[in-house]
């Protein structure tokens, strides 16, 4: 029996839905949640990410605003356009897309981002609150995968979940996320021994790698649940995730789609924390 599908597309559009009456209560206290994005270069992936956002931004009442700037650009200019927004109130969240040209420090220029700011929750202090299991702003596509399991109605304490992927921005946030809620949690990463081996014994399956069809289906449990987090550009142009989805979906219990099922609700989490940012502004 083929997986059920796991449709983020139309979740994300029920969670933006559902922020409509906290955006209306904060415009009526005369703060409407801006969100400011940062592009640097010109990486056509990137144009597109952020058109979405912004997008989405709109159809949710949220302002937005594009901040664009060479792929030249000197880190201490972008540090400085980063500490005119911190400084800026009427926006809430600042979002730096990635990857940023080679010439930046990532790490820098993403904690350069004031903490009540940082709606993608990359901030030192974003991370160490969520390793302690304190509030903050906890990373968009962990956050959003985390909403597909619940949605899906997929039990996740004393199973075990396995991530393919040991990002800071996806794979070890997930992890954590995972063990907040009694997951059995293993990471896997390029050094990882005999990878089939440990995915076949995952119940939660998530692949974070950054390859296309990485998983396939001889390495997936019968009636798992299969996460795809990868976004991967074919050279047709189409859209592959990390997971061979027509083979997988014969084995899994539930599978989400590339595209249409974990980037919409990246997106999602963003506006949600934005909104979030903002009523937190005003005390």
């Amino acid at each position: 029996m083929p997986a059920k599908l796991i449709d983020g597309k139309a979740l994300a559009a029920s969670i933006r839905a559902s922020l409509k009456p906290a955006v209306a209560a904060l415009a009526a206290r005369g703060a409407q949640p801006g969100l400011a994005a940062v592009l640097a270069g010109d990486e056509p992936a990137s144009r597109v990410y952020v058109r979405n956002k912004a997008r989405a931004c709109e159809q949710t009442g949220l302002r937005s605003e594009v901040h664009e700037l060479p792929k030249d650009v000197s880190e201490a200019a972008l540090l400085e356009r980063i500490a005119q927004l911190n400084a800026e109130p009427r926006v809430h969240g600042i979002l730096v897309q990635l990857p940023l040209p080679p010439q930046l420090d990532a790490s820098r220029v993403l904690g350069a981002v004031a903490q009540g700011k940082d709606i993608d929750g990359f901030h030192p202090e974003n991370l160490g609150r969520l390793i302690a299991g304190r509030p903050g702003f906890v990373p968009c596509t962990p956050a959003g995968v985390m909403r597909l399991l619940e949605h899906a109605g997929v039990v996740l304490a004393g199973r075990n979940a396995t991530i393919v992927g040991r990002s800071t921005i996806v794979g070890k946030p997930m992890a954590l996320l995972l063990l907040q809620k009694d997951a059995t949690v293993t990471i896997c990463h390029s050094k990882t021994s005999d990878l089939a081996a440990v995915t076949r014994r995952a119940d939660i399956l998530i692949a974070a790698a950054g390859r296309a069809n990485l998983v396939t289906a001889d390495m997936v449990k019968p009636g798992a649940c299969v996460i795809d987090v990868g976004v991967n550009r074919r050279a047709d142009g189409r859209l592959a995730g990390d997971v061979d989805f027509a083979a997988v979906k014969e084995i899994a219990g539930w599978i989400t789609p590339v595209p249409g099922g974990v980037g919409p609700m990246t997106v999602a989490m963003l506006i949600v924390n934005t909104v979030r940012a903002a009523e937190l502004s005003l005390g």
